[in-house]
């Protein structure tokens, strides 16, 4: 497509944008034109810049997904990916909840039938600075950590409302997984100071919303091995080695060298015999072969291996993608030519340990004091962050805040079957599991992630019987 066509395309978007529900007064030089291999749809979507230190020059890479139908009256939804240093493009935007997935021959994209964008306008960003595309000039900004990663996304929201001024008065969802768990809420505190001092302009949050979250590291670390040993993946004899042998009170994220010999051995055994032939994300799914894939992308092969339905190489289909030429210059992405290649979690990156072992508990309750609803969801399949901490902390978490249990831990459904189990607090704050969902919830449960999150945004309460909510 020539460059007058773009420009044709691009003005033709926004007058169009009334007639079909879009957003006004929007950045035209970073709309994305058309994706290398998509598939035609309805709503439009911009990638690119935003300057967040002008000093250092850094910057964090955005994708923004209008919403299907009525975009216009549509909330905003913030999606974060953990890691510490994972991207939230890869990962969320084109791997869960976003309106495409790579195709297995790696060279397009296909429809993902159960996109969040179904419910909400989703905004996808590349934090810190060094993860994907998201870059500085200055490489001391690659030494970061929890309380400059907040604070740089606070600056990212007021620059990016300033490309899209229509959404300063938008409901607002903070969302994401994993280490998500420190920086939403991180973000969430940030936010509500900024609205505190604010004389004008206050973020509208309506809501958190954090899947199989990090929160509280020597809590969740143990539910790791009492996991291991719940599901059969091992013995009863290294279980209760663990058990006796291992005080997960003194457990660092950067290494256990704060616990005793024989509780390092006692893990060295546990992760020896669940072995490398088990996806630890989702341990019901088979493994991929990535250096089988990467040579059918090179010869332009399907390379989609299907586990329980689930595209268990789309990580490899994903990085081929993103690394074409074609796919970074119609995203407006790479635009100083980086010395890198683009992949879903920074190697580089020097991201401070330490900050994995703070409690973020207390932020939590910072946060329902604002009457603001928290919801927690954790796939069962997942042995990295697994429910039998999340669900504990949420109770905790609920009875030092002495809120009432207003729901019973129950069963919820989906299309007649049981979509997992919730219970709720206060009417405020929720925990639910997703049945067979693995680590990245809407990966592998995409049905059933997606009325969870239909059911956050419209502040439902998830179905407890088998009928289905009226607009199911």
């Amino acid at each position: 497509m020539g460059k007058w066509q773009v420009l044709i395309f691009m003005l033709l978007g926004a007058l169009m944008a009334d007639k079909r529900g879009g957003v006004k007064g929007v950045p035209a030089e970073d709309l994305v034109v058309e994706l290398p291999g998509q598939p035609k749809v309805d709503f439009r979507q911009f990638a690119g810049y935003v300057a967040v230190d002008d000093k250092t020059g850094k910057s964090l890479f955005y994708y923004f997904a209008e919403a299907e139908k009525e975009a216009n009256k549509k909330p905003l939804t913030l999606w974060l990916n953990g890691g510490p240093g994972c991207s939230s493009i890869g990962g969320g935007a084109f791997t869960e909840l976003g309106p495409f997935f790579p195709r297995g021959d790696g060279r397009g994209l296909r429809i993902n039938k159960h996109s969040w964008n179904k419910v909400s306008n989703l905004l996808f960003v590349e934090s810190p600075a060094g993860v994907g595309w998201s870059y500085s000039n200055a490489t001391s900004d690659y030494t970061c950590g929890d309380a400059s990663t907040a604070n740089d996304m606070h600056v990212f929201l007021l620059r990016w409302f300033e490309k899209f001024p229509e959404f300063k008065t938008r409901d607002l969802f903070l969302t994401g997984e994993s280490y998500a768990g420190h920086y939403i809420p991180q973000l969430a505190i940030v936010l509500l100071k900024h609205n505190k001092h604010s004389n004008n302009f206050k973020f509208n949050i309506k809501g958190v919303f954090i899947g199989n979250p990090l929160l509280k590291l020597d809590q969740d670390a143990p539910a790791t091995y009492n996991y291991y040993w719940s599901h059969g993946m091992i013995s009863d004899e290294i279980g209760l080695k663990l058990m006796n042998e291992c005080d997960f009170d003194d457990y660092e994220s950067n290494g256990s060298h704060n616990i005793s010999k024989t509780c390092n051995d006692a893990i060295a055994e546990a992760d020896k015999v669940v072995g490398d032939y088990i996806n630890s994300y989702d341990v019901i799914l088979d493994v991929c072969y990535p250096a089988i894939v990467e040579q059918e992308l090179r010869l332009k092969k399907y390379a989609t291996k299907m586990s329980v339905g689930v595209d268990v190489c789309m990580t490899s289909e994903r990085r081929f993608y993103f690394n074409l030429p074609e796919v970074q210059h119609a995203l407006h992405a790479n635009r100083t030519s980086l010395p890198y290649s683009w992949s879903m979690c920074s190697g580089f990156l020097n991201y401070n340990e330490s900050d994995a072992n703070i409690n973020m508990i207390p932020s939590l309750k910072r946060i329902l004091r604002k009457h603001i609803p928290v919801w927690v969801f954790s796939g069962d399949q997942d042995s990295v962050v697994p429910l039998l901490g999340s669900r504990t902390l949420v109770r905790e978490l609920a009875h030092d805040m002495r809120f009432v249990v207003t729901l019973p831990y129950t069963a919820w459904f989906h299309k007649g079957q049981v979509g997992g189990w919730v219970t709720e607090y206060g009417n405020i704050l929720t925990f639910a599991t997703v049945r067979g969902a693995a680590h990245m919830v809407p990966y592998s449960q995409p049905n059933r992630a997606l009325l969870l999150f239909k059911s956050f945004v419209n502040g439902r309460r998830l179905p407890i019987t088998t009928y289905p909510p009226i607009d199911d």
